[in-house]
């Protein structure tokens, strides 16, 4: 299962009523993709398509996609967001994360 904060819903909502994306067509996709100083990256879009292999969750109304290879390395991750001092844009918080970087974009296991 993949989560998104109170504040990330209010900033993917706010995010696709900016760019005339409608809600009930577009997913949030979720991903990782092997890069980053610590190794896996995360990666975050809209997406208009669910892929056969895209694994389907929805929570606060949002639809999730997370492709099969990806699941196993973000089950459980929030989506959150930041608006404060210490730095502004989304951010996740993965439980299966074992050290992350210093601006938090990558991980490792």
């Amino acid at each position: 299962m993949i989560f998104i904060s109170e504040k990330a819903k209010i900033k993917l909502n706010s995010i696709m009523k900016e760019e005339g994306l409608i809600k009930k067509k577009y997913f949030v996709r979720f991903g990782i993709k092997n890069t980053g100083c610590s190794g896996i990256s995360y990666e975050l879009s809209f997406d208009k398509k669910k892929k056969e292999e895209d694994k389907l969750f929805q929570d606060k109304e949002i639809n999730i996609l997370v492709d099969k290879n990806s699941i196993k390395y973000l089950n459980g991750t929030i989506l959150e967001y930041s608006d404060g001092l210490d730095g502004k844009g989304f951010f996740f918080k993965n439980p299966n994360a074992k050290h992350t970087c210093g601006c938090g974009k990558s991980f490792s296991l």
